[in-house]
């Protein structure tokens, strides 16, 4: 994916309302590119001149980028990339090489870039509908504590968040109203049935030994990303139908996440990439939402309590309006 010139709008500007809008990114900056390991990277001193980054500060093995209205931070060796604290987790770790810092080229291309420049997503189709997917549901309980079942709690979820989502006007699908089973196929093919959608899986984590907790969201993994958590494999250079949506699902991911986390008060998890069956083949652009771990016994009280139930639904129906404007926003630039 080429990197072009300048613009004048940030994600993180547009979700996170403390910063304002700023010019990013010189045309005339060159790339610094390096192959290490047969995979791209771009030297980290290049993204702070061409996204014009006023300071680079190195402690250790630490690096801050920033400038008026972005703060960037990561590790090397690390792969947790934070912006304006909002976690995302890149594909590939930072490495060093020859006393230079790289970044893989496929994380700044698809992660990296739209959220400093999403002035350079493709305009996006306007959207009417949101189609709630409460995962799970009829045999399958999904994540199982003494307190309840994900199943369940996804679905009280996602009947609280339809009616969110109603107030602020929206048509809203939820892939089932009952407990009742249905395939991945099946809630894809639901999806798909809508034009002009986005889509949102309600899911509840589990497992870190009960030590886990915390907010996060899943996109689909771009082509040539690893699965999360594994090494990459043959699959992972395949092209799915949701990769065609590449880009604006991790502005809708960026908007719910960073909305959801603040909203809720929960440790941030990071906005992550896998290849989920449920995210592959929807057409609109789509996420997966963990909103918290069953198997962490102070969250699980909470994901039971109705007034976190509450706050989770009003804040993804509060993103969504917020990724609807930002969409509609980029999509009438001149």
């Amino acid at each position: 994916m080429p990197l072009r010139p300048a613009g004048k709008q940030i994600l993180l500007s547009i979700f996170a309302p403390l910063l304002a809008a700023t010019s990013l990114a010189s045309a005339a900056a060159p790339w610094e590119e390096v192959t290490y390991n047969g995979n791209e990277y771009v030297t980290v001193r290049s993204i702070k001149t061409f996204y014009e980054f006023d300071s680079m500060v190195r402690r250790g093995n630490k690096i801050v980028l920033e400038n008026k209205a972005v703060e960037m931070r990561l590790a090397v060796g690390g792969q947790d990339l934070w912006m304006n604290d909002i976690k995302f987790v890149f594909s590939y770790p930072i490495v060093i090489q020859g006393g230079r810092y790289l970044v893989s080229r496929i994380d700044l291309a698809k992660l990296v870039d739209p959220v400093l420049r999403p002035e350079y997503i493709r305009p996006a189709a306007p959207f009417t509908t949101v189609i709630v997917d409460p995962g799970h549901g009829g045999k399958d309980p999904g994540a199982v504590s003494s307190i309840g079942h994900e199943k369940d709690f996804a679905l009280k979820v996602a009947k609280l968040l339809q009616a969110q989502l109603k107030k602020r006007g929206f048509n809203v699908v939820l892939t089932r109203e009952t407990d009742k089973s249905l395939t991945l196929t099946q809630r894809v093919e639901i999806a798909n049935r809508y034009r002009n959608a986005v889509f949102i899986s309600l899911h509840f984590n589990s497992g870190g030994r009960g030590r886990a907790h915390g907010i996060e969201t899943f996109t689909l993994s771009p082509v040539g990303f690893a699965y999360y958590g594994s090494g990459p494999k043959d699959p992972d250079f395949a092209s799915k139908t949701g990769n065609n949506r590449d880009s604006e699902n991790i502005a809708l991911a960026t908007a719910v996440h960073s909305t959801v986390v603040k909203g809720t008060a929960r440790p941030d998890r990071g906005i992550r990439r896998a290849r989920f069956s449920v995210l592959t083949g929807v057409r609109h652009p789509a996420i997966l939402l963990e909103g918290g771990f069953l198997s962490h016994a102070h969250e699980a009280r909470l994901i039971a309590n109705p007034t976190y139930q509450n706050k989770l639904a009003f804040s993804i129906a509060d993103a969504v309006v917020k990724y609807k404007m930002a969409t509609e926003k980029m999509t009438r630039r001149p």
